[in-house]
């Protein structure tokens, strides 16, 4: 999948959650939507080019990264 359409797709979530008041909650409902609902190898591609920084990346909202980065765990 293209990692355009995975920036695109995340930044879609995260506008969704952004809007909690609550941050961590919102942090968590990214987390456990891209867990529940991406198939792993959706998962693997996307943090795989969160880690090489790819320049699509760089469109990604920063309530998304922080969540990835912050739950990279429970993302498997």
């Amino acid at each position: 999948m293209e990692i355009a359409k995975l920036v695109r797709m995340a930044n879609q979530i995260g506008t969704f959650f952004q809007a909690m008041p609550d941050h961590a909650e919102a942090l968590d409902g990214i987390a456990q939507h891209l867990q529940k609902f991406w198939e792993p190898r959706m998962r693997r591609e996307f943090l795989g080019a969160l880690e090489a920084g790819h320049e699509e990346m760089a469109a990604l909202l920063p309530i998304v990264r922080e969540a990835v980065q912050s739950r990279r765990a429970a993302l498997g």
